[in-house]
């Protein structure tokens, strides 16, 4: 069982409290989120079809959740993982002209999730696409969205520490971006994750760019699936990658806290290549990957945002589940109880 329990924690807010914080924070940030990325909101799929190539494949390695649909003469559908392809469908059927774009809430399933503070086996997120143009697949044009987006948080902790008075702003004014090359550079002897703590606590929000790819030691600094988010465009001085994470400092937890994971998205040539890289060449027949090759699919910049790990954020809380309603062990829900976190 993985489990941190911060030295003398109380919550700030009963859970009364935190059941109304949660509902403020999703409808203040939801609506900053649109306004400044210019979204939509859609409807979003729980489940799609198996083989399809529309799921989310994660790391490459997660098992979705899966039932076969008596109706439709047994066909198998899956939970979704993420809606990193399936909204890449949805902006073209809709029509959505460049500069516009969609956010949706996703609610997925997870049963592979190694369950910690962080973790869950229910996963809640915003997911969104824009769509863009070609010259926008560049690094500058992922900077300014990232720093819109932060933009959003910023406002939105703002908002919060002025309803419940005994919750401090924490979030540095800008954002400071690094490549993940420059952070295996400065801290060569510390795993990816403990780079990110390193910077994160010095800078109190980072983006990291270019997740996914090879680093110069041989290995990636954490993983994505190679059909949806650019890993491997050069973007100068020899580093690689149009995506990234946003990171805060998370003082509760005394760590490295990823809250949205995004990136320009993959095009033709791109897609080739990677696949080629991961040896995954294959998945060129399936559905999905056949509109994109075939031109039907805008090209277009996307993520996933969690609405449990915001909440958490904001709220100070050290445990997810004293966001959200899951599943748990017996023994950290006895640990959690003794320790005055307060799992739903």
């Amino acid at each position: 069982m993985q489990i941190t329990i911060p030295k003398n924690y109380k919550s700030v807010l009963d859970v009364n409290q935190t059941e109304q914080a949660i509902k403020q924070i999703k409808d203040f940030f939801q609506l900053n989120l649109a306004s400044e990325l210019r979204l939509r909101r859609v409807t979003a799929p729980l489940f799609v079809k198996q083989g399809t190539g529309i799921n989310d494949d994660l790391n490459g390695i997660e098992r979705p959740v899966s039932f076969p649909m008596k109706d439709m003469d047994e066909q198998v559908a899956e939970i979704v993982q993420s809606l990193a392809k399936w909204k890449r469908l949805a902006v073209a059927e809709l029509g959505i002209r460049e500069g516009f774009g969609i956010y949706t809430d996703m609610n997925a399933i997870r049963p592979d999730e190694e369950l910690t503070n962080i973790h869950s086996l229910y996963v809640d997120q915003w997911d969104w696409e824009r769509v863009i143009s070609e010259d926008q697949r560049n690094l500058d044009y992922l900077k300014y969205i990232v720093k819109k987006i932060y933009a959003a948080l910023v406002r939105t902790e703002f908002h919060i520490c002025e309803t419940y008075l005994d919750i401090q702003p924490e979030l540095p004014d800008e954002i400071t971006f690094v490549h993940a090359e420059e952070l295996e550079a400065k801290y060569p002897e510390l795993t990816p994750f403990e780079r990110e703590s390193e910077e994160a606590k010095k800078h109190g929000a980072i983006f990291v760019i270019g997740i996914g790819g090879e680093l110069p030691g041989g290995q990636i600094h954490d993983g994505r699936a190679p059909d949806y988010d650019d890993w491997s465009t050069p973007t100068g001085n020899g580093l690689k990658g149009l995506n990234g994470d946003i990171i805060l400092w998370n003082n509760v937890l005394n760590r490295a806290f990823e809250i949205s994971s995004m990136g320009i998205r993959v095009n033709r040539e791109v897609l080739l290549e990677q696949l080629r890289i991961r040896g995954a060449e294959e998945r060129k027949e399936l559905l999905w990957h056949q509109k994109l090759l075939n031109g039907e699919l805008p090209l277009s910049i996307g993520g996933g945002i969690g609405q449990s790990r915001l909440c958490m954020y904001f709220l100070r809380k050290a445990h997810i589940g004293e966001i959200q309603s899951s599943i748990w062990p017996d023994k950290m829900i006895e640990t959690c109880k003794v320790n005055g976190i307060n799992l739903l």
